[in-house]
């Protein structure tokens, strides 16, 4: 088990999902640490549904440990900031720094556009 201080940018999480009751998988982009609230992770979804046009999916090579279970895809767009230790159930796997470099580009991509 990772504990909440312990994650950083590429790792992959179950956490709390605010778009329903259950969780999902997230991958964590940036850890900026507040002084009024401590570290809090900057992090975007993660699907396994394949409808997504934009999604960028993940191929067993984009993982720097075993890859999830199912074929995944990305969510750039769909930013989550996870508070505390009680938002993340466990840490998952991680992914490389080239293909988590790639999800925080479309991220940026969306924002500037």
């Amino acid at each position: 088990m990772t504990a909440f201080e312990d994650l950083e940018r590429g790792d992959i999480v179950w956490a709390s999902d605010p778009l329903s009751e259950k969780g999902r998988p997230m991958l964590v982009l940036g850890s900026p640490e507040f002084p009024n609230h401590g570290v809090q992770f900057i992090t975007v979804l993660i699907s396994t549904k394949t409808y997504h046009e934009d999604s960028l999916t993940l191929q067993n090579d984009d993982y720097d440990d075993d890859p999830l279970g199912e074929r995944s895809h990305v969510l750039p767009w769909s930013l989550v900031t996870l508070n505390s230790a009680a938002d993340v159930d466990h840490y998952l796997t991680s992914l490389v720094d080239e293909r988590t470099e790639d999800v925080a580009s479309q991220l940026i991509d969306y924002i500037s556009s």
